[in-house]
């Protein structure tokens, strides 16, 4: 088993803390459910390849993880819009810098990207 699919079930499991960079979106799909690409100029789910709006559905109590990936020196966040809300992430720059949160309530959060808007969108459903 490779590192990242370690890392992957780790954050899967809830251990806070643990997190993976990524090469990209994975194709079709595949990665472990609450794992986000930021990219320019998208957010892309590694579980199943939906992008802007980048669409996960996920167990009360994980750990959803969004990872810029080939992103250089472009600005990217993950900011909560609507209701209900979350913390939202700082803007930052720079590759395999990592936002991670755990979601202990169940609902559909929405974000965007403070700098981008409505050009890059995603959507957690915590069931």
């Amino acid at each position: 088993m490779n590192l990242r699919l370690k890392l992957l079930m780790l954050t899967a499991a809830g251990v806070v803390g643990c997190s993976s960079s990524s090469t990209g979106p994975t194709p079709g799909g595949g990665g472990a459910p609450g794992t986000v690409t930021i990219g320019n100029i998208f957010f892309s789910s590694e579980h199943n390849g939906t992008r802007n709006p980048a669409v996960d559905t996920v167990t009360v109590g994980t750990t959803v993880t969004w990872t810029w990936t080939n992103t250089g020196s472009t600005l990217h966040s993950v900011l909560s819009k609507g209701s209900p809300t979350f913390t939202s992430s700082a803007t930052m720059s720079g590759n395999g810098k990592t936002y991670s949160l755990a979601f202990t309530t169940p609902g559909t959060y929405t974000y965007d990207c403070a700098v981008h808007g409505e050009q890059m969108t995603g959507t957690i459903v915590v069931q």
